[in-house]
């Protein structure tokens, strides 16, 4: 008995030992990567892809300290779309990082993002790529963000002829969880465009996701108010309204 007892404590010992030894192995930070097929690709309500499907994926790095950073892209075709045959881009990079903390129980994200469009142009074409910083702050399944265009907003400029840095976009998701592995998701927002209203809009998307085969649906249908009517700002040359309602499917893995 007596021998028993002290193998079972030599045995916890070094169990308690070991577990000690890989909370300090343990790395301080996280690397996470994600891959999504969508129906087509949609920006605050905007059709990216004609109304077609995207490709998509990124990575992200997260320090336990708050700071985190992060990539991510997908294939695009609205500048070419609308450049006539003289622009060839067709793929969006995002480069982001910034800093997320918690104060009771509320959650508080500021960070930046770069809009990153690679590609040909012609000259004196107004370069789309975009930078904005944002705050963001979360409650229990509330989520609000504001993001302001320090650049450019993605190329436009007002009827003047004006850039429209300044810009902002504001952001009211819910995602609630319903059980586990299930949220309904609701969204509506609000893009500003500086000097320039027929280009503002308010957008919205109702839907939510589902886990299942180490996989995430998402079924969701998204509209705006955007002036989408031949000859308005939100109408393409192949004749599509790019903020009109519509449904949006996607599936999704976290790596």
């Amino acid at each position: 008995m007596r021998n028993t007892l002290i193998a079972t404590a030599l045995f916890a010992g070094l169990a308690a030992s070991g577990s000690a030894i890989a909370e300090e192995a343990k790395a301080p930070y996280t690397l996470t990567g994600n891959v999504a097929l969508a129906s087509e690709y949609i920006y605050r309500g905007i059709s990216q892809t004609n109304h077609k499907p995207a490709v998509q994926g990124g990575f992200d790095f997260a320090h336990e300290s708050g700071v985190y950073l992060g990539t991510w892209g997908s294939n695009i075709s609205w500048l070419s779309d609308a450049g006539a045959g003289s622009v060839s881009a067709p793929v969006e990079l995002d480069f982001y990082g910034g800093y997320k903390g918690t104060v009771g129980d509320f959650g508080y994200d500021i960070g930046g993002l770069y809009y990153y469009y690679p590609g040909t142009y012609p000259d004196g074409y107004t370069s789309p790529n975009t930078f904005e910083g944002y705050v963001g702050a979360s409650y229990s399944f509330l989520s609000f963000k504001a993001s302001y265009a320090f650049t450019n907003l993605f190329g436009t400029k007002t009827p003047e002829g004006e850039k429209t840095n300044g810009s902002y976009y504001l952001d009211l998701t819910a995602t609630y969880p319903v059980a586990p592995g299930y949220n309904l998701i609701g969204h509506v927002g609000y893009q500003a465009v500086k000097d320039f209203d027929d280009a503002s809009y308010t957008d919205y998307k109702i839907g939510g996701t589902a886990d299942a085969v180490g996989l995430t649906f998402g079924l969701f249908y998204s509209g705006t108010n955007a002036k989408g009517d031949v000859g308005e700002f939100y109408h393409n040359p192949f004749d599509k309204d790019l903020g009109e309602g519509r449904v949006l499917f996607t599936i999704s893995k976290a790596l």
